[in-house]
Protein backbone atom coordinates (compact mmCIF):
# COMPACT_ATOMS: atom_id res chain seq x y z
CA UNK A 1 0.00 0.00 0.00
CA UNK A 2 1.52 3.20 -1.01
CA UNK A 3 -0.01 6.18 -0.13
CA UNK A 4 1.54 9.85 -0.78
CA UNK A 5 -0.08 12.80 1.48
CA UNK A 6 -0.21 16.03 0.11
CA UNK A 7 -2.14 19.81 0.44
CA UNK A 8 -0.95 23.68 1.11
CA UNK A 9 1.44 24.21 3.11
CA UNK A 10 0.81 24.33 6.68
CA UNK A 11 -2.92 22.73 6.62
CA UNK A 12 -1.20 19.34 8.35
CA UNK A 13 -0.24 16.53 5.70
CA UNK A 14 2.67 16.27 8.57
CA UNK A 15 0.45 15.40 11.30
CA UNK A 16 -1.70 13.08 9.03
CA UNK A 17 1.21 10.99 7.71
CA UNK A 18 2.39 10.91 11.38
CA UNK A 19 -0.67 9.61 12.46
CA UNK A 20 -1.42 6.78 9.46
CA UNK A 21 2.15 5.74 9.99
CA UNK A 22 1.64 5.20 13.59
CA UNK A 23 -1.28 3.61 12.88
CA UNK A 24 -0.58 0.98 10.75
CA UNK A 25 2.99 0.30 12.63
CA UNK A 26 0.65 -0.57 15.79
CA UNK A 27 -1.37 -2.94 13.50
CA UNK A 28 1.91 -5.07 12.61
CA UNK A 29 2.56 -3.61 9.35
CA UNK A 30 6.16 -2.67 8.02
CA UNK A 31 5.97 1.19 7.44
CA UNK A 32 8.34 3.26 5.72
CA UNK A 33 7.77 6.54 6.27
CA UNK A 34 9.20 9.38 3.71
CA UNK A 35 9.55 13.14 4.05
CA UNK A 36 10.20 14.52 0.99
CA UNK A 37 8.99 17.96 1.97
CA UNK A 38 11.77 21.29 1.77
CA UNK A 39 11.51 21.56 5.24
CA UNK A 40 11.48 18.10 6.62
CA UNK A 41 9.51 17.86 10.20
CA UNK A 42 7.86 14.00 10.24
CA UNK A 43 10.37 13.11 12.45
CA UNK A 44 9.08 15.33 15.11
CA UNK A 45 5.62 14.71 14.16
CA UNK A 46 6.28 11.29 14.82
CA UNK A 47 8.04 12.14 18.41
CA UNK A 48 11.50 10.38 17.17
CA UNK A 49 13.93 11.69 19.77
CA UNK A 50 16.60 13.96 19.45
CA UNK A 51 19.57 11.04 19.10
CA UNK A 52 17.84 9.76 16.67
CA UNK A 53 16.76 13.13 14.94
CA UNK A 54 20.25 13.92 14.58
CA UNK A 55 21.11 10.72 12.38
CA UNK A 56 18.62 11.83 9.80
CA UNK A 57 19.95 14.06 6.73
CA UNK A 58 18.15 14.67 3.51
CA UNK A 59 19.42 12.93 0.59
CA UNK A 60 19.25 15.88 -1.46
CA UNK A 61 21.71 17.58 0.89
CA UNK A 62 24.15 14.81 0.58
CA UNK A 63 26.99 16.61 -1.59
CA UNK A 64 29.21 14.22 -1.73
CA UNK A 65 27.03 11.05 -1.77
CA UNK A 66 25.67 12.46 -4.92
CA UNK A 67 28.53 13.27 -6.78
CA UNK A 68 29.83 9.88 -6.57
CA UNK A 69 26.81 8.16 -7.58
CA UNK A 70 25.93 10.71 -10.23
CA UNK A 71 29.49 11.49 -11.62
CA UNK A 72 28.68 15.35 -11.11
CA UNK A 73 28.65 18.17 -8.34
CA UNK A 74 25.00 19.33 -7.07
CA UNK A 75 24.20 22.43 -8.62
CA UNK A 76 25.84 21.18 -12.01
CA UNK A 77 23.49 22.22 -14.56
CA UNK A 78 24.03 20.73 -18.06
CA UNK A 79 27.10 18.35 -18.80
CA UNK A 80 27.44 14.61 -18.61
CA UNK A 81 26.22 12.47 -15.25
CA UNK A 82 24.36 9.28 -14.41
CA UNK A 83 20.60 9.63 -14.20
CA UNK A 84 20.01 6.49 -13.15
CA UNK A 85 22.22 6.46 -10.10
CA UNK A 86 22.27 3.59 -7.64
CA UNK A 87 19.65 4.18 -4.85
CA UNK A 88 18.42 0.25 -3.62
CA UNK A 89 21.30 0.72 -0.55
CA UNK A 90 19.93 4.44 0.83
CA UNK A 91 16.30 3.43 2.62
CA UNK A 92 18.50 1.12 4.61
CA UNK A 93 21.24 3.07 4.92
CA UNK A 94 20.39 6.54 5.54
CA UNK A 95 16.78 5.58 7.73
CA UNK A 96 16.23 5.85 11.42
CA UNK A 97 13.82 3.63 13.07
CA UNK A 98 11.59 4.25 16.53
CA UNK A 99 8.21 2.36 17.88
CA UNK A 100 8.10 -0.01 13.98
CA UNK A 101 8.10 3.32 11.81
CA UNK A 102 10.98 3.55 9.74
CA UNK A 103 11.67 7.08 8.34
CA UNK A 104 13.84 8.59 5.71
CA UNK A 105 13.98 12.24 4.45
CA UNK A 106 14.31 12.84 0.74
CA UNK A 107 13.75 16.23 0.92
CA UNK A 108 13.59 18.76 -2.21
CA UNK A 109 15.56 20.12 -5.28
CA UNK A 110 14.45 23.28 -6.52
CA UNK A 111 14.51 22.77 -10.21
CA UNK A 112 14.01 26.04 -11.56
CA UNK A 113 11.78 25.25 -14.28
CA UNK A 114 10.12 22.24 -15.20
CA UNK A 115 13.19 21.22 -17.67
CA UNK A 116 16.00 22.15 -15.68
CA UNK A 117 17.94 18.28 -15.14
CA UNK A 118 20.78 18.18 -12.47
CA UNK A 119 22.15 15.34 -10.42
CA UNK A 120 20.18 16.50 -7.39
CA UNK A 121 17.21 15.94 -9.26
CA UNK A 122 18.30 12.62 -10.93
CA UNK A 123 18.96 11.47 -7.51
CA UNK A 124 15.55 11.79 -6.28
CA UNK A 125 13.71 10.76 -8.83
CA UNK A 126 15.66 7.41 -9.32
CA UNK A 127 15.21 7.02 -5.39
CA UNK A 128 11.18 7.88 -5.74
CA UNK A 129 10.70 5.07 -8.93
CA UNK A 130 13.04 2.71 -6.59
CA UNK A 131 11.11 3.45 -3.43
CA UNK A 132 7.73 2.56 -5.73
CA UNK A 133 9.24 -0.78 -6.54
CA UNK A 134 9.70 -1.62 -2.80
CA UNK A 135 8.00 -4.61 -1.34
CA UNK A 136 7.53 -2.50 2.35
CA UNK A 137 3.88 -3.16 3.11
CA UNK A 138 2.88 0.71 3.54
CA UNK A 139 4.91 3.59 2.36
CA UNK A 140 3.93 6.55 3.25
CA UNK A 141 5.06 9.70 1.55
CA UNK A 142 5.10 13.00 3.08
CA UNK A 143 4.82 15.24 0.30
CA UNK A 144 4.59 19.29 -0.57
CA UNK A 145 1.42 20.73 -2.37
CA UNK A 146 2.28 19.45 -5.68
CA UNK A 147 2.78 16.00 -7.97
CA UNK A 148 6.32 16.60 -9.05
CA UNK A 149 8.08 13.22 -7.78
CA UNK A 150 5.61 11.50 -9.32
CA UNK A 151 6.12 10.65 -13.01
CA UNK A 152 4.01 8.55 -15.27
CA UNK A 153 6.08 5.63 -14.99
CA UNK A 154 5.60 5.44 -11.30
CA UNK A 155 1.80 6.59 -11.11
CA UNK A 156 0.30 3.10 -11.40
CA UNK A 157 2.26 2.10 -8.06
CA UNK A 158 0.75 4.46 -5.99
CA UNK A 159 -2.52 3.07 -4.30
CA UNK A 160 -3.98 6.53 -3.31
CA UNK A 161 -3.21 10.28 -2.96
CA UNK A 162 -4.58 11.75 -0.16
CA UNK A 163 -5.20 15.75 -0.27
CA UNK A 164 -5.56 17.52 3.52
CA UNK A 165 -7.79 20.50 3.75
CA UNK A 166 -8.90 22.97 6.31
CA UNK A 167 -12.11 24.97 6.13
CA UNK A 168 -11.62 27.55 4.20
CA UNK A 169 -11.69 28.07 -0.07
CA UNK A 170 -7.99 28.86 -0.45
CA UNK A 171 -7.13 25.61 1.27
CA UNK A 172 -9.88 24.00 -1.91
CA UNK A 173 -8.98 25.52 -4.63
CA UNK A 174 -5.00 24.13 -3.63
CA UNK A 175 -6.94 20.47 -3.55
CA UNK A 176 -8.38 21.43 -7.13
CA UNK A 177 -5.18 22.44 -8.37
CA UNK A 178 -3.22 19.16 -7.10
CA UNK A 179 -6.01 17.05 -8.30
CA UNK A 180 -6.01 18.44 -11.81
CA UNK A 181 -1.99 17.81 -12.02
CA UNK A 182 -2.86 13.83 -10.43
CA UNK A 183 -5.24 13.33 -13.23
CA UNK A 184 -3.08 14.72 -15.68
CA UNK A 185 -0.36 11.99 -15.07
CA UNK A 186 -3.02 9.59 -14.83
CA UNK A 187 -3.40 9.47 -10.77
CA UNK A 188 -6.73 9.16 -10.18
CA UNK A 189 -7.17 7.54 -6.96
CA UNK A 190 -7.63 11.02 -4.90
CA UNK A 191 -9.35 11.14 -1.54
CA UNK A 192 -9.42 14.49 0.72
CA UNK A 193 -9.15 14.91 5.00
CA UNK A 194 -10.26 17.79 6.63
CA UNK A 195 -8.12 19.07 9.53
CA UNK A 196 -8.40 21.52 12.15
CA UNK A 197 -11.79 21.25 12.25
CA UNK A 198 -13.54 22.80 14.79
CA UNK A 199 -17.39 22.54 14.41
CA UNK A 200 -20.25 20.54 12.38
CA UNK A 201 -20.80 23.72 10.20
CA UNK A 202 -17.19 23.63 9.10
CA UNK A 203 -17.72 19.87 8.36
CA UNK A 204 -20.79 20.79 6.40
CA UNK A 205 -18.79 23.10 4.79
CA UNK A 206 -16.00 21.26 3.67
CA UNK A 207 -18.42 18.58 2.58
CA UNK A 208 -20.28 20.92 0.40
CA UNK A 209 -17.98 22.83 -1.10
CA UNK A 210 -15.62 19.84 -2.17
CA UNK A 211 -13.84 20.23 -5.58
CA UNK A 212 -14.99 16.58 -6.23
CA UNK A 213 -13.28 14.65 -4.18
CA UNK A 214 -14.77 12.44 -1.79
CA UNK A 215 -13.55 12.82 2.23
CA UNK A 216 -12.20 9.85 3.80
CA UNK A 217 -12.92 11.67 7.12
CA UNK A 218 -11.98 14.80 9.56
CA UNK A 219 -9.34 15.58 11.75
CA UNK A 220 -11.16 18.26 14.71
CA UNK A 221 -9.13 21.14 15.33
CA UNK A 222 -7.19 20.89 18.91
CA UNK A 223 -4.12 23.20 20.25
CA UNK A 224 -2.79 20.24 21.59
CA UNK A 225 -1.11 19.57 18.61
CA UNK A 226 1.22 22.37 19.02
CA UNK A 227 1.90 21.96 22.43
CA UNK A 228 3.16 18.31 21.36
CA UNK A 229 5.32 19.40 19.11
CA UNK A 230 6.55 21.83 21.45
CA UNK A 231 7.76 19.11 23.83
CA UNK A 232 8.42 16.79 21.05
CA UNK A 233 5.79 14.22 22.12
CA UNK A 234 4.38 12.10 19.53
CA UNK A 235 0.52 13.49 18.00
CA UNK A 236 -0.31 10.00 17.92
CA UNK A 237 0.22 9.32 21.20
CA UNK A 238 -0.54 13.04 22.88
CA UNK A 239 -3.80 13.77 21.25
CA UNK A 240 -6.44 10.82 21.53
CA UNK A 241 -9.29 12.39 19.71
CA UNK A 242 -6.89 12.62 16.59
CA UNK A 243 -5.76 8.96 17.10
CA UNK A 244 -9.13 8.13 17.13
CA UNK A 245 -10.30 10.00 13.70
CA UNK A 246 -7.03 8.53 12.49
CA UNK A 247 -8.05 4.74 13.21
CA UNK A 248 -11.18 6.01 11.27
CA UNK A 249 -9.52 7.44 8.26
CA UNK A 250 -6.91 4.60 8.15
CA UNK A 251 -9.93 1.80 7.98
CA UNK A 252 -12.30 3.55 4.91
CA UNK A 253 -9.01 4.20 3.30
CA UNK A 254 -8.30 0.58 3.19
CA UNK A 255 -11.57 -0.38 2.33
CA UNK A 256 -11.50 2.02 -0.90
CA UNK A 257 -7.97 1.26 -1.75
CA UNK A 258 -9.29 -2.75 -1.87
CA UNK A 259 -12.31 -1.75 -3.66
CA UNK A 260 -10.39 0.20 -6.24
CA UNK A 261 -8.07 -2.75 -6.90
CA UNK A 262 -11.20 -5.07 -7.25
CA UNK A 263 -12.96 -2.64 -9.66
CA UNK A 264 -10.09 -2.58 -11.71
CA UNK A 265 -9.98 -6.27 -11.88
Amino acid sequence: MKIAVSGKGGVGKTTLAALLAQVYADQGRDVLAVDADPSPCLAGALGFPADLRDMLHPISEMSELIEERTGAKPGTIGGFFTINPRVDDLPERFSVMHRNVRLLEMGSVDLGGSGCICPESAMLKTLFTHLMFRKDDVLIIDMYAGVEHLGRATVDFVDAMIIVVEPTRRSLGTAAQINKLAHDIGLNRIWLVGNKVRNEEEEAFLSAATPGIPFLGFLPANLAVQEADRLGKPVYDYVPELQRAALGISARLLANIENAHHSQN
